[in-house]
Formats: structure tokens, sequence, C-alpha cells
């Protein structure tokens, strides 16, 4: 190859490869909401599951992509790891729409897609419209990018040097070595398997010699995934021993067949004139046997996962840490990543917000009836959500940059204003506490007065806080009305109580310590009130 055909190709690579970013953005932003609620409800059935895979796969071109968000679901524990086989099953057989896509030669037509895609970006102001023209046109660019890099490499053809060093692809570990490890570099199996279409069609490559590489390509695709669920859950982490044993499984079975039966010629004879269609067949084969193999021993591959990836007796709850972030879910900004992260975001911070909920009402407890035991309680939630805070709030300015939809990028707004306001309701419970500390350290005791004003600010207080439900993602306007109402009467009896203690002052009927004690108390209950009203204002815009 001379240099003007190493550019090419390098220029081709740059164009598939951008190409498949522009659907990927395109999807995240027009679709990647709906593609998380499929995955979410309708995988609980194996075949199902497999179909709902393998058309997601099909959509956002990815295997990969579909991986992460089923690693991001299982951490999140919105997923089980069951229901994850059945998708990761489909999610294979999906990926082989590309390779398909590529033997039908769509790419005479590609400055079509292309330029359709830059009208509807440039000229349309419609947002729907522009995610499709993203989608559009980075499909044009990818099969701009193919023809390029086919064209490039037809100069292979009379290079000894290349043609010597195909002939020892067709070595099975060889060959399953380098799709693997080239796969893995890019992330992506539809572009290497694109690259090895493209060398096909230039002539440089046959079936012979490119099958086993094919094979390795689809285990290394798996990286993507084992990065992904780097600091996640056990069975996160299994969903990833799976997802490999997939294809190493595969990859086994069909070599094996490779080696006993003429299969590759089998496979040329269908279309001996189409050397991509013949790579893309062999890849659908592939993943379609494979997963007609798998499907009825599924959950023998679950047993083998938790076999391989035991539970740790060492693992404990007790300990500080996010349950279900995973940062690197979304490291490779991958599609999906973003509807993976809203939802892992959503989860943490209705965690932190319950634990915000039981030092309230912990620490109005503490003044009522003191227990040595609930103040160590109400710190150490004090300290997690002081992590939670600092953790969630560090996994968001992560993701702030990536591609999402408006509706994401709204979403993930809002939970960053909320996590701050949970966490200074978690502080002024803190201080009430702190409060029935020093009333014990002076040995007092409150009227009855007073502690029937105490009562009914908790009363009022986890009122308040019980009509924020964070399971949702929006208050409803009848709840945010309950809200409202709750931090008026909140700021009524902050009023009356202050003048019933001056009263008490004026007739000597309370001590001036204990009277000072009790007015930081009612300001921490009324600024209680102002945050649970901002959380329900923050859900509601």
């Amino acid at each position: 190859m001379n240099s003007t055909q190493v550019l090419s190709l390098l220029g081709g690579l740059a164009l598939f490869l951008l190409g498949m970013k522009m659907m990927s953005d395109g999807l995240e932003k027009a679709a990647g909401n709906k593609m998380k609620k499929i995955l979410e409800k309708l995988t609980s059935n194996r075949i199902t599951g497999v179909i709902v895979g393998a058309a997601i796969t099909a959509v956002i071109q990815s295997s990969s992509a579909t991986t992460v968000m089923v690693v991001g679901f299982v951490n999140s524990r919105l997923m089980t790891l069951r229901q994850a086989i059945w998708v990761i099953m489909g999610a294979n057989i999906g990926t082989t729409i590309t390779g398909q896509l590529i033997a039908l030669d769509v790419g005479v037509i590609a400055p079509v897609f292309a330029f359709l895609g830059i009208v509807f970006i440039v000229f349309v102001k419609s947002k729907k419209l522009y995610h499709i023209g993203y989608i559009v046109s980075g499909l044009g660019v990818l099969f701009i990018g193919m023809e390029m890099m086919s064209g490039s490499m037809s100069g292979l053809r009379d290079s000894q040097i290349f043609m010597d060093a195909v002939t020892n692809l067709s070595n099975p570990f060889l060959g399953i070595a380098i799709g693997a490890i080239f796969t893995a570099i890019i992330q992506s199996s539809s572009a290497s398997v694109g690259i090895l279409q493209a060398l096909s069609m230039s002539g440089a490559i046959s079936l012979h010699n490119s099958v086993y590489v094919l094979f390795g390509q689809n285990i290394g695709t798996c990286i993507t995934a084992v990065l992904a669920s780097i600091g996640t859950t056990r069975n996160a982490k299994r969903t990833t021993i799976i997802h490999l044993m997939f294809n190493i499984i595969g990859t086994v079975v069909f070599t094996t067949i490779c080696m006993l039966v003429p299969f590759t010629d089998w496979v040329v004879s269908l279309t001996p004139n189409n050397s991509a269609a013949q790579i893309a067949n062999v890849h659908t084969i592939f993943n379609i046997v494979t997963t007609l193999l798998l499907l009825p021993v599924g959950t023998k591959l679950e047993a083998i996962a938790k076999k391989i990836l035991p539970e740790r007796e060492d693992e404990t709850q007790d300990e500080m840490s996010l349950q279900f972030i995973s940062p690197a879910t979304v490291v490779n900004h991958k599609l999906g990543s973003v509807s993976v992260a809203v939802s892992q975001i959503h989860n943490e911070v209705n965690r932190m917000y319950k634990l915000a909920v039981e030092n309230v009402d912990l620490s109005f407890e503490q003044v009522l009836h003191y227990d040595e035991k609930a103040i160590d309680k109400i710190n150490m939630n004090e300290e997690y959500i002081d992590f939670l805070n600092a953790e969630i709030s560090k996994y968001i300015s992560s993701i702030m940059s990536m591609e999402m939809s408006e509706k994401d990028g709204t979403e993930i707004s809002m939970y960053f204003s909320i996590i701050s306001n949970i966490e200074r309701i978690s502080d002024h419970a803190v201080n009430i506490s702190g409060y029935s500390q020093l009333l014990q350290e002076k040995n007092s005791m409150l009227d009855e007065t007073v502690i029937m004003e105490v009562k009914d600010m908790k009363r009022v207080t986890l009122a308040g806080l019980n009509n924020v439900n964070l399971f949702e993602t929006h208050i409803i306007e009848e709840k945010f009305h309950e809200v409202q109402k709750a931090e008026e009467r909140i700021d009524e009896m902050a009023v009356i109580y202050r003048e019933n203690q001056l009263c008490r002052l004026r007739k000597n009927e309370s001590k001036g310590d204990i009277s000072v004690i009790y007015s930081e108390m009612i300001t921490d209950f009324e600024r209680i009130g102002d945050h649970i009203l901002n959380i329900a204002e923050y859900m509601s815009a």
C-alpha cells in the first residue's frame, strides 16, 4: 500500500466510526429512555427477552451498548441476572444487522442518506427530526467510510507480505486472538466486522482465511461490558461473565465445526459472488445457532456464573458504598449509558432520602425520649448521607458533558439540586438530636406543653416528607399542594411556638438556657419545611 492508500484507509475508518457515533448520539437523544423502559418491562420471559435484546441492538447497531445498559440495570436491581441472560443472547443476534446491511451494498446510495440527514439537521427546526437527521446522516457517513476502506485495501492483494500474513490467519488460535484483540481495542464488533468485510470486498482476504478472526471478534466485543462491570455488584459482574461464556462457547462450537466439516464452503456457496455477505452470514449463523443451543440451558449459565463469582463473606451493607451507581457503566459513553445513569441516580437519591427521613423521625423522638443508641444511629446516617451527597454529585458532574436528551438532562439537573436539600434536612435533624443531648446534659425536662408542641412538629414534618415520593420522577399536583400546605403550617407553628415560649419566659415558667435551645429547635424545624418544599418544587418543574 502506498501513502495515498494508507491515508484513504484511515479516512475511511474515521468516517465509519464517526457514522456509528452519529447514529448512537442521535438514537440516545431520540429514544434512550424508551429503550430503557422496554428493557426494564419486557424481559421476564426468555423468548421475549431474546426478541427485545435483538430488536434494540438491531436498531442501535451495538451489542456493547445493549450489554452496558443491561449491566447497569442489573447493578441497579431493575433487572434480575436471569432476565439479563436472555437480553444478552438477543443482543448478539441483533448486532449482526450492520454486517447484513453492508452486504446489501446500500453504500451506492450512501451519499443520499448523508445529504438527507444533513438537510434535517441544518434546515428543520423540529428536535425530533433533528435527531432523526443525525441517525440518517450517520448511516450515510458509515457506508461512505466503508466504501473508502474497501477501495484503499484493494492494493493489499498485490502485497506478498500481507498475503503471507493472511494465510497464517487460517490458524484457529491466531485468528481468534487477532479478532478478539482488535475488537477489544476499538470496542465494537460491528465496526471490526465491517472492516473485515471491507478487506473481503477488496479481494484481499477470503472467508476461509477470515472465519476464525470473525469468531474472535465476538469474544473481543465483551471488553466493553467487562469495563462497565468494574465497581458494580456481584450480579452485574456475573452478567459480564455470562456474556463472555456465550461467545466463548459459540467460538469453541464453531471452530470445531469448521475443523471437522466444510462449513465455510457451504456458506460461500450461498452467495458465491458476494464476499461481504459471506462474512455477514457466518456472523449471523454464529449468533443465532449459539443462542438456540444455549437458550434451553440459560439457567445453567446463571449457576456457573455464580460458582465462578460466589458471594463474598466480607461484603457487608454496613460499609459506606454506592449500592446502585456504578461510574464504570458510563465511562465509555456508549448508547444507553445516560438512561442507565438516570436510573442509577434515581435509586441512589431515593436511598439517601430515606436515610434523611429516618434521621428526622429519630431526632424528634430523641427530644421526647432520649436514647444514646439512637444518637449513634443518627450520626451514622448523617455520615452516610454526606458520603452519598459527595459521590452522587461527582457522578452527576462526570456525565453532564455526555450527549443526552432534554428530558434526561432536566432530570439529572433536578437530582443534583435535590441531593443538597436532602443533605440539609439531615443536618437540621442532627441539630435537633444535638439539642436533646444538651437537655440531657443539663438534666432538664421539657414541660407538658412543650412536649405536645414537639409531637406536633414531628407529625407535621413527617407528613410533609412522606408527601414527597422519590420513587417517582415527578410529583403529582395533589401531593405538591399537600407539601405547600405542610410548609405553610410549619411556618405558622414556628411563629406560634416562639410566641408561646416568650410567654413562658415572661411568666418565669421556663429557664433562659432551655428557652434558647428550644428556639433553635424551632428554627431547624422551620428550615426542614423549607427544604421539603424545595424538593417538591424541583420535582414539579
